[in-house]
């Protein structure tokens, strides 16, 4: 089969016949791929760099996808933790890591949507008890996870959601997608920060996908200006675009009934998260969530991978067009 391998993690996926890899246990299964998305997460895996890396090469990366069982049935799937991704025409899934598709959906838009849309909505639904009519923050908007963010919070009964980022450009189009305020973050950090702490002080949920400085510096704005410090802000970290640390005022847990929690691969049990898919799915095949799928044949993976990255778009490579 053909499949994008990674050799070495200092260098694009190259795009070559690869052994096709059996099944060997009792739930596993061969599919035809579809679709599988290059999700930032993909690039970190075929990197290096993310925290469940190994060191094992080759690898086909790709986390998750679209695929056809061999009865004919398309399904959503996540990949099982072995060296062989998505990224690939064929590709051996886990039967329970797996739910069926609506007839006629768009492996396309699934697998472009599922994976940002994944992580706001398995937060919202397993980290926190979210209720309709709280309020939002989700700091970092602009990309696509944050992009889908705003239109799940909105989904889930959210009574205000602010959407908050760096491209101004970006931020304006957040409008449409159900943001009723937007901050912009540029300029001095700790300006932006008041800024926040101004328009979103009286949030009651944080979804976070900067960490780093811009976090750090937003806790004590947000916590200080509360009208009822004793009322609960629970700030949910995915993310940590703008740095893997932040340093966590002690006054900000002692002086505000304010909890800190994580969201993401291993937080979240993978049953978990597979019991949240048949709503997520029929959510983005009824249109209700909104992506910018762009699709490319597998055979363009090292071109693509090495093209300008725009964090508006998700590219989701296909076996052929």
């Amino acid at each position: 089969m053909y499949a994008a391998v990674v050799r070495s993690f200092n260098t694009a996926p190259s795009y070559e016949i690869f052994d096709t890899p059996q099944p060997s246990g009792k739930n596993e299964i061969l599919v035809d791929v579809l679709a599988a998305g290059l999700h930032p997460r993909v690039r970190s895996q075929a990197n290096g760099s993310h925290y469940t890396s190994k060191e094992d090469l080759p690898l086909i990366p790709g986390i998750d996808g679209v695929g056809r069982l061999p009865d004919g049935q398309m399904v959503y799937f996540v990949a099982p933790d072995t060296l062989f991704g998505a990224l690939a025409e064929k590709s051996v899934i886990d039967l329970r890591r797996c739910v069926p598709l609506p007839e006629g959906v768009d492996p396309v838009l699934i697998a472009a949507a599922m994976n940002p849309a994944m992580s706001s909505w398995v937060a919202l639904h397993r980290r926190v008890d979210f209720q309709p009519g709280q309020k939002v923050l989700v700091l970092g908007a602009t990309g696509n996870s944050g992009q889908m963010a705003i239109q799940i919070a909105k989904l889930l009964g959210a009574s205000q959601v602010i959407g908050s980022g760096r491209d101004q450009d970006r931020l304006n189009s957040l409008t449409a997608l159900g943001a009723d305020v937007i901050i912009s973050l540029a300029g001095d950090p700790e300006e932006a920060a008041n800024r926040l702490g101004e328009a979103a002080s009286e949030v009651d949920i944080v979804i976070d996908y900067l960490w780093g400085k811009p976090a750090e510096l937003a806790m004590l704005p947000l916590l200080t200006q509360r009208s009822d410090r004793s009322r609960a802000l629970t700030w949910i970290q995915i993310g940590s675009v703008a740095g893997p640390t932040a340093a966590v005022p002690s006054v900000a847990l002692r002086s505000a009934n304010f909890q800190l929690v994580g969201s993401g691969q291993g937080s979240v049990s993978t049953a978990g998260y597979v019991v949240e898919f048949p709503a997520l799915i029929n959510a983005i095949a009824a249109g209700k969530l909104k992506v910018n799928s762009v699709p490319f044949p597998l055979s363009k993976v090292e071109e693509v991978w090495n093209a300008p990255y725009d964090l508006g778009q998700r590219v989701v490579f296909v076996p052929t067009i």
